[in-house]
């Protein structure tokens, strides 16, 4: 069903402060779909349904689906439609969906078109939990798509890149342009695919620290590594530098030059 025939019928419009795009292509629908589900049957969790584009297309590959959104008058379209009598449809905020509960220590998966405003803060999230979904297939700003898929010493490489490769593999599956969305966005959109790893790359009892020591390499970008952490962490620049030396490093090395393992060998000889 047109998401734009579906909002009209009700007098209704996208709301900005919502940042409501809805997509439009079926066919993209149905691909973002072909990469969440592989049999009948999987649990899937739909993030922002909106109009129920992406519904569908979940439920008609066998996804056993819920779905939330946080406009009520978007809930009440969903609910009002019966091609989508057979999902769990609820009303529900993104930044405070209960995952942990949904998750329930069963296979889970989660899929959806993620408001701009909110992709970096929930893939965060999900990716932090004690027990992340098996797999996240989302549509994001290909900006923030970039940022996912960074490597050390790029000007997209930050924070946001290790704080997900902790926990999960990221692959760009297509690029979406502007003109697939009612209303037309700015900028390109990406979907991306997250697959949960085996194990964590950070030991559980460093994880937390580990954190602490990501977000503050890149607080200072334009600063060196050991000064960027002495005033993020509140540390001694000796002790840093000492730390540095320790794992061979340049004492005036920077943050964006560290991969993922560096980083957590570096937390390591800083917890000593």
């Amino acid at each position: 069903m047109n998401p734009r025939a579906l909002l009209g019928a009700r007098g209704l419009r996208p709301k900005k402060s919502l940042g409501q795009n809805f997509l439009m292509d079926a066919g993209t629908s149905a691909r973002i779909a072909r990469l969440t589900v592989d049999a009948p049957g999987d649990r899937v969790l739909e993030v922002g349904a909106g109009t129920g584009s992406l519904t569908a297309a979940l439920l008609a590959a066998g996804a056993e689906l819920t779905a939330f959104d946080l406009d009520d008058a978007l809930v009440d379209i969903l609910r009002s439609r019966s091609d989508l009598a057979g999902v769990r449809i609820q009303h529900g905020d993104a930044l405070e969906y209960d995952y942990a509960e949904y998750e329930d220590g069963r296979p889970w998966r989660v899929a959806g078109n993620l408001p701009y405003n909110i992709a970096t803060p929930l893939l965060i999230r999900l990716a932090q939990m004690e027990r992340p979904p098996d797999r996240i297939v989302a549509m994001i700003q290909k900006d923030v798509a970039d940022r996912l898929l960074a490597k050390p010493g790029t000007a997209a490489y930050g924070s946001l890149t290790v704080a997900l490769a902790v926990s999960m593999r990221v692959e760009r599956a297509f690029n979406v342009a502007p003109g697939q969305f009612f209303p037309r966005p700015k900028v390109v959109s990406s979907v991306v695919v997250l697959h949960r790893l085996d194990e964590p790359q950070v030991a559980a009892p460093l994880r937390q620290r580990f954190e602490q020591v990501v977000r503050g390499a890149f607080a200072y970008r334009r600063k060196t590594l050991a000064n960027s952490l002495a005033l993020a962490l509140e540390l001694p620049r000796e002790r840093i530098v000492t730390a540095l030396v320790a794992l061979d490093l340049d004492a005036d090395i920077r943050g964006e030059a560290l991969d993922l393992r560096t980083f957590a060998a570096l937390t390591e000889e800083l917890a000593r």
